[in-house]
């Protein structure tokens, strides 16, 4: 049985599949890691050490083609997640710098140092039309790191001076540092916040989600948030069929309770090298529900038993890759249904505006306009 490495979600560091060369998870290994390295304060000592790489980006806006995500732009002021999300499927895009989606992904964190000043030259831009800009579409915008780089932060109050509209989605408690941000933002009608809850057993985010906030916190940031006047929901997401789909009603009753007045829900995708570590995870974890864990999330992708079991989990049909197919993705829409109805959730939407947008050259002038 593999030994996971404690703050860590992968067992492994398989070779990138554009690679031919493999890195050793061991020369990673540093018994006490400086506290700049350190992960999550929940998670205690880390025995892999994190490196963090600056760089400096051509471009920080991403365009957003597809048809079922809902939002156009996207700001990824990270690339890689300390967090160690074994399902993430961001994992794969690190394979693009020549390094592992396993340990590679949680352990080298590429930060976009100039990620502000590229936002507010788009922003300044002519040709910008305002409009909902989402951190983040790949990686968390408030991961670990930005307790140290406040890269996220940066860019929120940006778009609140400017007073673009934002969207936000975490697993992180961290979240609630920039209240300050976000409540000026929301008198405006500028902002949301959702927070993703994959479990209530910590003993399964601990292990699955490592260097995230524990549940409870994460149910504590949805309180802070709607109490601070923050558009705040959750994202019971991603549901891992056979370990955490039980969880649904119960991860949207708490939530609702915290003050979160909206939901949504997607199924774990695990695109490329995903399915190995998470096949890898699960065989050392969760030994005895295995099979069934495999065998649904195969057939909720179409696959058979057969399939499934040689490997063959996910298919990325827009439509389909975020809530599946067939009988057990339709029960899990109706329980979702059912219960967003039963507590009160998605009775409205945020309403945004960006009809207040404005263009200043000089960030230092902006109290003039207030």
């Amino acid at each position: 049985m593999k030994q996971q490495s404690k703050g860590r979600g992968a067992l492994t560091n398989p070779t990138g599949r554009f690679e031919s060369q493999t890195r050793e998870i061991d020369e990673y290994v540093q018994e006490r890691p400086p506290e700049a390295m350190m992960g999550d304060d929940e998670t205690g000592e880390a025995l892999v050490r994190t490196q963090f790489i600056a760089e400096n980006a051509r471009s920080i806006l991403v365009k957003n083609e597809s048809p079922d995500i809902p939002f156009s732009y996207g700001i990824n002021p990270y690339r890689g997640c300390e967090h160690g999300c074994i399902y993430c499927y961001a994992r794969p895009y690190h394979e693009y710098l020549g390094l592992s989606p396993g340990v590679d992904f949680e352990t080298r964190i590429y930060y976009k140092q100039n990620a502000p000043e590229l936002l507010q030259k788009e922003l300044l831009s002519r040709s910008w039309t305002p409009q909902i800009i989402h951190l983040s579409g790949i990686t968390d915008c408030y991961q670990p790191g930005e307790k140290r780089f406040e890269l996220t932060r940066r860019c929120i109050e940006i778009l609140t001076e400017f007073r673009n509209p934002f969207t936000i989605i975490t697993k992180n408690r961290l979240v609630t540092r920039d209240l300050d941000v976000l409540q000026r933002a929301a008198s405006m009608n500028l902002c949301s916040v959702m927070i993703s809850v994959t479990s209530l057993r910590p003993e399964i985010t601990a292990r699955m989600e490592p260097r995230t906030s524990r549940p409870q916190a994460r149910l504590e940031t949805i309180r802070l948030l709607a109490e601070a006047g923050v558009p705040v929901g959750v994202m019971v997401a991603p549901v891992i069929p056979g370990l955490t789909d039980h969880e649904m009603p119960a991860i949207l009753k708490a939530a609702s309770e915290a003050g979160a007045e909206r939901a949504g829900y997607t199924i774990v995708r695990l695109p490329y090298g995903v399915k190995d570590l998470f096949r890898e995870w699960v065989e050392t974890h969760f030994p005895d529900r295995y099979e069934k864990i495999v065998h649904r999330i195969g057939e909720m992708r179409g696959f058979t038993r057969k399939e499934a079991e040689a490997g063959n989990l996910y298919r990325s049909s827009f439509k389909k890759r975020m809530s599946g197919e067939g009988i057990f993705a339709e029960q899990m829409k109706s329980v979702f249904t059912l219960y967003t109805q039963k507590f009160g959730l998605n009775k409205k939407s945020v309403r945004f505006s960006a009809e207040h947008f404005r263009r200043i050259e000089n960030r230092d002038q902006f109290e003039l306009f207030e």
